[in-house]
This record gives C-alpha cells, structure tokens and sequence, in this order.
C-alpha cells in the first residue's frame, strides 16, 4: 500500500508540476467572444479541459497520500502485534523451562 502509495503521489505531483511549467497558453478573439486555448505536453485543448487534468491530478496527490498513511499505519499495527507476540512467546518459553527445572527437582528427590 505504501509503494501504492508513493506512485500515485509521484504521478499527481509529476501532473501537477507539467502543468505549471509546461502548459502554453493561446486566446483567440471571434465575433466579441474570446476562446481560450492551452496547450499540455502537446496536446491542444480548452481551459476547462486543462482545469480537468489539473482537478485529477490533485486528487492523485491526495489519494496517494491516504494510501500512504494507510499503509504506514498497517505496517505500524503489524510490527507492534509482531512484537507482542515474540514477548509472549519468550514468557511461555521461560514457564517451560521453570516447569521442566521443577520437575528434574522432583524426579531427584
């Protein structure tokens, strides 16, 4: 989930800076109205298009950001519960050995 994650967020930012700093702008006035077009890693299209991709990528970032916390949050509950279990199962092993040290006692006597 994390590596999930981290792709979106790469894609989303990746998105974002292209359309800082590579999206070209063209207005074109026609019987009193104006057209505005743009142009984004070649490709020409209108404002509100570019407004769409800008819209998808910010939601990239986001959604690979809570993909980021989930999964950092899992892998957290995965190794707390990992440790808890090794501190259990160190408990049990020195009650064996106890037990088995009392019953070598006993056996002897």
């Amino acid at each position: 989930m994390v590596i999930f994650g981290l792709i979106l967020l790469a894609i989303g930012a990746l998105g974002i800076l292209l359309g800082i700093f590579k999206a070209g702008e063209e207005a074109t006035t026609s019987d009193g109205k104006t057209d505005v077009h743009t142009t984004f890693l070649g490709i020409e299209m209108s404002a509100s298009t570019l407004f769409i991709v800008a819209v998808v990528a910010t939601s990239l970032v986001f959604v690979g950001l809570w993909f980021l916390k989930y999964g950092a949050k899992q892998g957290w509950k995965a190794r707390k519960e990992q440790k808890r279990l090794e501190e259990l199962s160190e408990k049990l092993d020195k009650a064996e050995r106890r037990r088995g040290d009392e019953g070598e006692e006993t056996d002897n006597a």
